[in-house]
C-alpha cells in the first residue's frame, strides 16, 4: 500500500481528458489524487483537514449543480487546519463513468480567508461529481520554516536535514521525465556540508525544483469532501440566439373585399393565414440573421368555444382565428395540428427545413385546454369543477382566460405525468429537442420534475425552457429540479443599478443550475421602456440582451420595432398576434432601411465569433460618471469583450469610462487600439477613456479587447 501521501502516475498522450483547464504535455505525468474514503452527507464526523462549504451546491448536495461540455465554473471550499502548519486543496472532477480525472490545484481566494478555488472544465455531457480534497502541505511548511530560520542561524543543521528528508519523500512521488532530477539535485545540495547554510537552502529553492514539486506536491493528511452531482448537458442549453413567429402569419396574405353580388352582402376582405409550408420560407432570413433556434407557439387545434376575437375581445367574428394556447378541438389536442398549418408531413418538412440552416425548432408547450380539447370528456377528473359542475376557466388577475381551463393535478397525477411524457416523445419523435413551457409555475413543481427526470434519463439532449414570470423562489426551485433555461425579469430592469444587480446575481451562485433566457420582447410583454423610447430603445435592448446573456431571444415584429398598445399603461400590443394573423412586410421595411435586422445580424455574428459573450459566469460591471451609461466586460480564457451602452434612448450622453484592469487581465497602463464590432470605428483606449452615445446614430460600443484564438471551428451546440 502506498503511504498516505504519495500519488500514483500515469502517462498522459494528450490533454486532461476532463478539461479542467490544466493542460499537461504529451510526455507528462500527471498525478492521480489520492481517494481516501469520502464522508456521506449525513456524516458528523469531520475530516482531518476540514473541507467546508463546497460550492457550487444545489439544495445541499441533493440535486446536480449544472454545466454545459467546455463550460469553465468555479469551485469553491474552506480548507483549514490547526496551528501554523501550511494546507492546500484541489478539485477532482469523475466523468460520467466514474473515472477521476488529474486533479486541479486550488488558491487561496484571498489571503487569510481559508477560502480555495479553483475553475474546472468538464468536456462531454452526462453526469459527474466534482470532489474537493484538503491536505497539509509539509513542503511549504517547511519552507515558510527555512526561510526564517537559517537567516537567523537557529537550528540551521537540523533545519536543512528534516528538508533533504522531505526532498527526498518528495521525490518519489514526481517522474523522472517531470523534474525529478531538479528534486533529487536539492537533496543533494540540502546535504552538502561543504557548501555555506545560505547557499544549500537557495540550490534547494530553484524554480526548478519547486515548479516540479508545484506539479506533483508531496500530499499528507489528505481528507476529501463528500461527492457532489454535476449534470453536464449540450451546449444550446446555456448558449442560443432564439426567433418566435407565428406560423400562421408567415406567408398570409390579406383576399380583397369581394364586390357585392345581386340580392348578397359585400364580403368585406379578410386574412388567409400561413401554413408550415410558407413558414418555412421565412427560416432563410431568420438564419441569415444569426438565430440558432426557431420558437413556435402552440400549433394544434384551436377550440371555438368562448374564442377570443381581436385584442382580446369575447365577441369573435366567424373567421376570427382564436388564441393558439386554447388547445384542443374535435380535430385534436397536444398531439395534433392545426389543419389550417398542413399536416404532420408538413411540420415535419418546416423542421427539416430549418436544421438544413442549422437552427432547431422550439415548440411551446401548454398544459391546459380549451372547453373543446378531447380531455375535457375523457378525462373530467383532470379538471376542477365548481359547485354548480362546470369547470372553472384560467384567470391570473385582472387578466381572464375565459378560452382556456386550467388542470388540476392532485386527483390523477400518475395519470397526468404519463400523458404528458407520451406527447414530448411524440413531438420528439417529429425532430423536436427544445420545449419553451407555458406557465410552469402554475403547476405542481413534483409534477415537472417527474416528467423532465424521464425525458432526459433517456434523452439527456431535450431542453426544456421555463417561462415562468412569478416569485423568485418558485423561478429558482423549476431550474433546480431539471429545467434548463427560465425566462427573467430582464424585460423590466432598465436602469443601470437594476441591471448591475440582477445580472451580477444572475452570474453569481445561481449561475450553477439556473440559466436565463434574455427576451426583448414576448407575445404578451411590450414593456413600457419599448412603448416610450422609439427605436432607439429597441437597439439599447438587443445589445443589453444580446451581451449580457449568452441566451437571448425576440418575437417577430421586434425588428419592425413594433410598439403600440393596446391602452395606455398595458404592456399588451394593439392588435395582437395572439388573437388574429399579421401579415408583415419585411422586404420593404428592410428595403427602406426599417429593418433592425442589420443590427441583429451583427449581434449574432459578435457572439458567435466570441466565447466571452457565449458564458454567464464571467461578467464585471466598470465605472462610468454618468448614470445614463452602463459599462461592463466579459471574459472567458484570454477572450476579452467590453460593451457600454447608451440606457437612455432620448438623449445623448458622453461619460468617462474607468476600467478595473486587473479584472480583465491587464496592466493598469495598458493602452490598446479597438475597434467597434457595431460600426467600425477605432478607438485607442486604456484604464480610462471617453465616450459619447447618441441615440439612434451610436446606441453602443461593443469592442474585442483581446480576440479569441483560432480553434478550428465552433462547438456543437
Amino acid at each position: 500500500m502506498p503511504r498516505p501521501h504519495q500519488s500514483s502516475t500515469e502517462q498522459l498522450e494528450r490533454t486532461d481528458p476532463i478539461g479542467s483547464g490544466v493542460r499537461f504535455s504529451p510526455s507528462a505525468t500527471v498525478p492521480r489524487p489520492v481517494r481516501p474514503e469520502p464522508q456521506s452527507p449525513g456524516d458528523s464526523m469531520i475530516g482531518r483537514i476540514p473541507v467546508l462549504d463546497v460550492r457550487p451546491l444545489v439544495d445541499c448536495g441533493r440535486r446536480p449543480a449544472k454545466a454545459v461540455a467546455g463550460e469553465t465554473f468555479q469551485v469553491t471550499a474552506t480548507v483549514f487546519r490547526e496551528g501554523h502548519e501550511a494546507v492546500a486543496a484541489n478539485v477532482v472532477l469523475a466523468d460520467p463513468s466514474g473515472r477521476p480525472g488529474p486533479w486541479t490545484p486550488m488558491r487561496e481566494l484571498a489571503p487569510g480567508t481559508d477560502r480555495w478555488g479553483a475553475d474546472v472544465t468538464p468536456d462531454s455531457e452526462g453526469r459527474w461529481t466534482y470532489t474537493v480534497e484538503g491536505w497539509s502541505d509539509p513542503v511549504t511548511t517547511w519552507r515558510q520554516h527555512a526561510r526564517i530560520k537559517i537567516p537567523a542561524g537557529i537550528d540551521t543543521a537540523l533545519v536543512l536535514a528534516e528538508g533533504a528528508e522531505l526532498y527526498e519523500r518528495a521525490a518519489e512521488g514526481v517522474p523522472k521525465r517531470d523534474g525529478r532530477e531538479a528534486v533529487l539535485a536539492a537533496v543533494d545540495a540540502l546535504r552538502d556540508a561543504s557548501r555555506p547554510a545560505a547557499a544549500r537552502l537557495a540550490a534547494a529553492l530553484t524554480p526548478e525544483a519547486e515548479a516540479a514539486l508545484a506539479r506533483h506536491p508531496l500530499r499528507e493528511l489528505v481528507s476529501a469532501s463528500p461527492p457532489l452531482p454535476l449534470v453536464v448537458e449540450r451546449r444550446r442549453a446555456l448558449f442560443g440566439s432564439w426567433y418566435e413567429l407565428f406560423p400562421r402569419s408567415e406567408g398570409a396574405r390579406v383576399e380583397p373585399a369581394r364586390r357585392a353580388q345581386k340580392g348578397r352582402a359585400r364580403k368585406p376582405a379578410r386574412v388567409v393565414g400561413g401554413t408550415f409550408r410558407t413558414a418555412a420560407e421565412r427560416l432563410p432570413a431568420v438564419a441569415a440573421m444569426g438565430f440558432d433556434v426557431v420558437y413556435l407557439p402552440p400549433v394544434h387545434p384551436i377550440g371555438t368555444t368562448h374564442r377570443k376575437g381581436p385584442n382580446n375581445s369575447l365577441s369573435p367574428a366567424p373567421h376570427d382565428v382564436g388564441v393558439p394556447w386554447a388547445i384542443g378541438s374535435p380535430e385534436g389536442g397536444h398531439d395534433a395540428v392545426h389543419p389550417d398549418l398542413g399536416t404532420l408531413d408538413d411540420f415535419d418538412h418546416f423542421v427539416a427545413a430549418a436544421r438544413k440552416l442549422r437552427m432547431e425548432i422550439a415548440l411551446d408547450f401548454a398544459l391546459q385546454c380549451s372547453p373543446d380539447h378531447p380531455w375535457v370528456e375523457k378525462h373530467p377528473e383532470w379538471f376542477h369543477h365548481r359547485a354548480d359542475g362546470t369547470i372553472a376557466y384560467a384567470e391570473n388577475p385582472p387578466k381572464k382566460y375565459q378560452d382556456i381551463y386550467p388542470i388540476a393535478f392532485d386527483k390523477d397525477l400518475d395519470g397526468l405525468v404519463a400523458e404528458t411524457v407520451r406527447i414530448l416523445r411524440f413531438w420528439m419523435d417529429h425532430g423536436i429537442r427544445i420545449f419553451r413551457v407555458d406557465n410552469p409555475h402554475t403547476k405542481p413543481v413534483i409534477f415537472w420534475e417527474r416528467v423532465i427526470t424521464d425525458i432526459n434519463r433517456t434523452d439527456p439532449d431535450v431542453i426544456f425552457l421555463a417561462e415562468a414570470f412569478t416569485r423568485p423562489a418558485m423561478m429558482k426551485t423549476l431550474a433546480a429540479i431539471g429545467f434548463q433555461q427560465s425566462y427573467t425579469y430582464f424585460t423590466w430592469r432598465n436602469t443601470r443599478q437594476e441591471i448591475t444587480e440582477y445580472v451580477t446575481e444572475l452570474s453569481g451562485d445561481t449561475a450553477s443550475y439556473m440559466r436565463p433566457n434574455f427576451f426583448v420582447n414576448t407575445p404578451d410583454i411590450l414593456s413600457g421602456y419599448l412603448q416610450d423610447g422609439g427605436r432607439p430603445a429597441f437597439e439599447t435592448r438587443a445589445v443589453l440582451a444580446a451581451t449580457l446573456s449568452p441566451s437571448w431571444g425576440v418575437y417577430a415584429g421586434y425588428e419592425l420595432c413594433e410598439n403600440t398598445p393596446v391602452r395606455p399603461g398595458s404592456e399588451e400590443y394593439l392588435d395582437s398576434e395572439k388573437y388574429e394573423i399579421r401579415p408583415r412586410d419585411w422586404e420593404s421595411a428592410e428595403r427602406e432601411g426599417r429593418s433592425l435586422a442589420p443590427l441583429i445580424t451583427a449581434l449574432n455574428r459578435v457572439r458567435r465569433r466570441n466565447p466571452a459573450l457565449q458564458q454567464l459566469r464571467d461578467v464585471h460591471f466598470h465605472s462610468t460618471d454618468d448614470d445614463a451609461l452602463i459599462a461592463y466586460s466579459k471574459r472567458s480564457g484570454s477572450n476579452i469583450v467590453l460593451v457600454v451602452v447608451n440606457l437612455d434612448p432620448h438623449h445623448t450622453h458622453e461619460a468617462t469610462v474607468s476600467l478595473d484592469m486587473p479584472r480583465l487581465g491587464l496592466d493598469r497602463h495598458e493602452r490598446m487600439p479597438v475597434r467597434d464590432e457595431l460600426t467600425g470605428d477605432t478607438y485607442h483606449w486604456g484604464r480610462t477613456f471617453y465616450v459619447r452615445l447618441e441615440p439612434g446614430v451610436t446606441p453602443a460600443h461593443i469592442v474585442v479587447l483581446r480576440p479569441s484564438p483560432p480553434t478550428g471551428g465552433s462547438p456543437t451546440p
